[in-house]
């Protein structure tokens, strides 16, 4: 069972991920373990969602849509918050997180809704989740977002372009 397998091996890299960032945390300068927190707390709420997409692909044999779901709307607005941490440093005010966070909650309802409730619109709702998302990945490489990360340079913009990526092919998939 491939399928299986990969939700397998998706639970424990996202725990692995876990432990290192919630035990290497006091390795951290101060203004950096609320960032390393969050990556924790993503990684582990990831991680357990795996555990029960795998088994519920085990019992069904169909795709876990609720379940990736919720594992989004808790991890995506977080990894929005995690733009604002690292950027923090180079001067983001909250209005840039709230900002990425209203997009990606649009993007995951709209999301939802055309893939479960309104399967017949999927198309509009598509298209609606899709803008939300270029948005973002726009407001990350291009706007405010980078313009801060390239004005902090080193660590933060490190730091930055390695979420941008994440965000541009991770959540592209």
């Amino acid at each position: 069972d491939y399928v299986g397998f990969t939700f397998f091996v998706g639970c424990m890299a996202m725990m692995a991920a876990s432990a290192f960032f919630f035990l290497s945390m006091s390795s951290f300068d101060k203004k950096w373990r609320t960032s390393i927190l969050v990556s924790g707390l993503i990684t582990f709420i990831a991680a357990v969602h795996y555990w029960y997409m795998r088994d519920y692909w085990a019992a069904f044999e169909e795709s876990p849509t609720f379940f990736r779901y919720v594992d989004w709307v808790l991890t995506v607005p977080l990894m929005c918050v995690e733009f604002f941490l690292i950027l923090k440093v180079a001067g983001a005010k909250k209005s840039l997180m709230w900002r990425l966070i209203l997009l990606s909650v649009v993007m995951l309802v709209t999301g939802y809704i055309g893939e479960s409730i309104l399967r017949d619109q999927a198309q509009i709702w598509g298209l609606i989740s899709g803008i939300a998302y270029f948005v973002i990945v726009y407001d990350i490489w291009f706007g405010e977002a980078k313009k801060l990360a390239v004005a902090a340079g080193g660590s933060v913009l490190k730091a930055h372009k390695t979420l941008c990526w994440f965000v541009l092919v991770g959540w592209a998939i």
